[in-house]
């Protein structure tokens, strides 16, 4: 995006691609499809130690702009829940898209670059294996740490540092929680129940689906709590959201008192689950024989469930990296280091780390698309 907008300037680009392939992050997203945008994306999407940040590049370029830009390639897109934008076909259509549009301003890509040093005399000087580049600006839109086997690395934040620029702490974000010892056991036993949940922590709540794996939780609610997370400290899950279990056991009590405990409340969770969560809490028989300060250590379980992870499956596994470079270093408006005339900072090794459901694309989008106006 950032190639893009810097050609339709008439400035000379070369774009230069550690991978073998260019944007193969965007190939392996939302299953293969891309979840390119999110019609709902507000500064509200994103976490940063400047919430503000993200404002100016958002309102200039949008997702309803990226969205028509899609339209005008004439690929096919659809929305799924809460706004998220996918491609009907392949998410290689989105990278043949960005590679058409870098054609059409005479963008040129170079793949497989490793850069082996960057300096500033005066203008750039950029060391690699196919030679030398020197260039008036240049921008970093390296991507961050998260699925190092896709070729992610800490370059962009080793550069930063390289210029004196200060770096929030990284951390892996959107990631999968795990857990150790009797936690990890029980984990095993409900591997791959799924349940719709409201996940708290601290003022941050998410309602949407958990997933059990074998070696914790994962799903989309437990991806964005993971994004707020501290280690050490729990997290409360209401398994089921829907229904306040006090109130409903209470009145199934004095209705149904001969109806088993796991009868009444068969249905509104999985069987695996539902047993489990009963053999932990020592629960089972009619309702009558059941006090109602049992019946409500049952719904205290259900809907104020806490637990405290041991840490998460890292940026292996993470979709993105929280952190990245302070944005009191950069402009808002150009995304510029203010102390480095010429450099530039865009995308994910910014610290600006967007909620799951195509907003990191989007901040991409509006990032690059900030710098490529000044570069």
């Amino acid at each position: 995006m950032a190639a893009i907008e810097c050609g339709k300037r008439g400035r000379r680009v070369v774009l230069l691609e550690r991978s073998r392939q260019p944007a193969e992050k965007i190939r392996i997203s939302g299953g293969g499809r891309c979840n390119f945008t999110n019609r709902h994306t507000t500064a509200r999407n994103f976490i940063s130690e400047n919430p503000r940040f993200c404002i100016s590049a958002l309102n200039r370029y949008d997702q309803h702009q990226f969205t028509d830009l899609v339209k005008r390639h004439h690929i096919a897109y659809h929305e799924k829940k809460l706004g998220q934008l996918f491609c009907d076909g392949s998410s290689k259509q989105i990278i043949n898209m960005l590679l058409e549009e870098c054609a059409g301003v005479g963008a040129e890509i170079k793949t497989d670059v490793k850069i082996v040093k960057t300096e500033k005399p005066s203008d750039f000087r950029i060391h690699t294996n196919i030679g030398i580049f020197q260039a008036a600006s240049v921008i970093v839109a390296c991507g961050g740490k998260s699925i190092p086997k896709m070729g992610a690395t800490s370059y962009g934040y080793d550069l930063a540092h390289q210029f004196g620029l200060q770096v929030v702490e990284t951390e892996p974000a959107l990631v999968p929680l795990t857990f150790d010892g009797a936690g990890a056991e029980a984990m095993k036993e409900l591997a791959g129940i799924a349940v719709d949940t409201k996940v708290t922590f601290g003022k941050t709540t998410f309602a949407e689906a958990m997933l059990f794996t074998h070696r914790g939780l994962s799903g989309p609610a437990v991806l964005q709590i993971s994004s707020y997370w501290q280690s050490g400290v729990p997290l409360t899950f209401d398994l089921l959201p829907a229904v306040r279990l006090g109130e409903f056991l209470t009145i199934a009590k004095s209705t149904t008192p001969k109806a088993k405990v796991s009868a009444v409340l068969s249905g509104l969770l999985p069987n695996r689950l539902l047993n489990a969560l009963l053999s932990e809490l020592g629960i089972s028989g009619q309702l009558a024989n059941l006090p109602y300060k049992t019946l409500n250590r049952l719904a205290h379980r259900v809907n104020h469930w806490q637990i405290v992870p041991s840490g998460s499956e890292g940026y292996r596994t993470a979709e993105v990296t929280r952190g990245g470079v302070d944005t009191r270093e950069l402009s808002s408006k150009t995304m510029e280091v203010k102390s480095v005339p010429g450099l530039y900072f865009v995308g994910e090794v910014v610290d600006v780390t967007g909620h799951l459901g195509g907003f990191n694309f989007q901040w991409a989008w509006s990032s690059g698309h900030a710098a490529g106006q000044y570069a």
